[in-house]
């Protein structure tokens, strides 16, 4: 039977989103802004949340319908048969999120939804389910547009970009399925050398490793959809043994190299590749990326260099940019680079003309991911900082 799901992603990554599911055999792939709808048999949700790099999570549509008024949403959502979906011992949080709905009070409709399922369980077994906001077994989300309503079940749980291998993050942290995302919008391929001379915590490094070691990104965590009644742990068992058969050993040179100029940071970037599986796979060095020589005569510098809440002085950083782009055009001719930043006068400041600029979003935080042809010569001066406007 073919069931649908919503896979909602970091803003920008809907179209390397699609081209992910649609290698993972997903039908009828949708992008949408926010997110990827897609279609399949209900196996593909245990594929989905193990293999895929760039969802947040994996959404199991259970019910849609038209949805003006309150009383709308609590009968669509009392009329699903929950009880075939978990079992009424399980804990439950209900999240809604709306486009344009004609409903007054989303926290009112929130509280409606979790009524009705409630409700259904009460009228069917006698006995409802508890609701716990912070560590639930079982999420409901409702999606509300002007018109109709859709719910589903989450099979994720703990978000996808949640792999289990960073305990200590630093204060703006790159989320995982973002830094996929990233490489993805690089064109960075396994094989090609690739340098992080920013790394911090390693992620966009130790995600590259994990593509290039064909190791599933979700096979050190549990998922949501094992609290569900469809679950069975025979075929779970045997999806996740193929992907660990699948990895690959590390290769006798390093192709993946990162570096940062705080041993701090150095020391959690190890940490978190041993935990990932992948520290064979890096080569990681301390070094000031203002002094960094290119580690191949060609390849992918892609980072996410330091901005505003990640560094308070905003002197220091209008002055590093230049440096920045300076030490890019010296060491780094023959290479392409794409910087990942939430201050939008990076280009203006580096010195350096994009050839591209993408938008995304890291969590609340919007960014540009600028892509730069690196040359030999002398880079474009930049206009002094006071001069400048803010890019929008």
């Amino acid at each position: 039977m073919t069931e649908r799901f919503f896979a909602p992603c970091p803003r920008g990554l809907e179209g390397p989103l699609a081209a992910e599911l649609d290698a993972l055999g997903a039908g009828y792939v949708t992008p949408t802004d926010g997110g990827v709808g897609f279609a399949g048999e209900i196996e593909l949700a245990y594929r989905a949340n193990l293999e895929s790099r760039m969802a947040s999570r994996v959404l199991w549509q259970v019910a849609h319908g038209r949805c003006r008024h309150e009383d709308d949403l609590y009968r669509l959502a009392k009329d699903v048969d929950w009880g075939r979906h978990f079992k009424v011992d399980r804990t439950l949080r209900v999240d809604l999120a709306a486009t344009r709905s004609p409903l007054p009070s989303l926290e009112f409709a929130t509280l409606r939804v979790k009524d009705a399922v409630c409700d259904r369980f009460r009228d069917t077994l006698g006995k409802r389910p508890s609701v716990d906001k912070q560590q639930p077994d079982v999420r409901v989300h409702a999606y509300l547009t002007d018109h109709e309503a859709t719910l589903y079940l989450d099979t994720s749980g703990e978000p996808l970009f949640k792999r289990g291998y960073r305990r200590d993050a630093d204060e703006a942290p790159l989320r995982e399925n973002l830094a996929a995302g990233v490489l993805a919008l690089a064109g960075w391929t396994t094989g090609m050398p690739l340098l992080d001379p920013m790394c911090g915590s390693g992620t966009l490094a130790i995600e590259a490793a994990l593509m290039a070691a064909e190791r599933a990104p979700g096979l050190a965590r549990t998922f949501g959809f094992q609290k569900l009644g469809w679950y069975d742990g025979p075929t779970w068992q045997r999806i996740r043994q193929r992907a660990r058969d699948r990895a690959r050993p590390a290769p006798a040179t390093a192709t993946i190299f990162a570096s940062d100029i705080d041993a701090r940071a150095l020391a959690a970037a190890r940490a978190n590749a041993a935990r990932a599986g992948v520290a064979d796979w890096i080569a990681l060095d301390q070094v000031d990326v203002l002094v960094r020589a290119a580690p191949a005569t060609a390849g992918v510098v892609v980072a996410n260099p330091p901005y505003g809440v990640r560094l308070e002085n905003d002197a220091a950083l209008a002055a590093f940019y230049p440096k920045l782009g300076d030490a890019l055009k010296r060491h780094f001719a023959g290479w392409t680079a794409c910087l990942l930043t939430g201050d939008l006068r990076l280009a203006k400041l580096i010195g350096l003309k994009p050839s591209k600029k993408t938008p995304l979003w890291n969590g609340a935080i919007e960014c540009r991911l600028y892509r730069f042809e690196l040359v030999a010569g002398r880079p474009q001066r930049p206009p002094r900082p006071d001069t400048l406007a803010s890019e929008r």
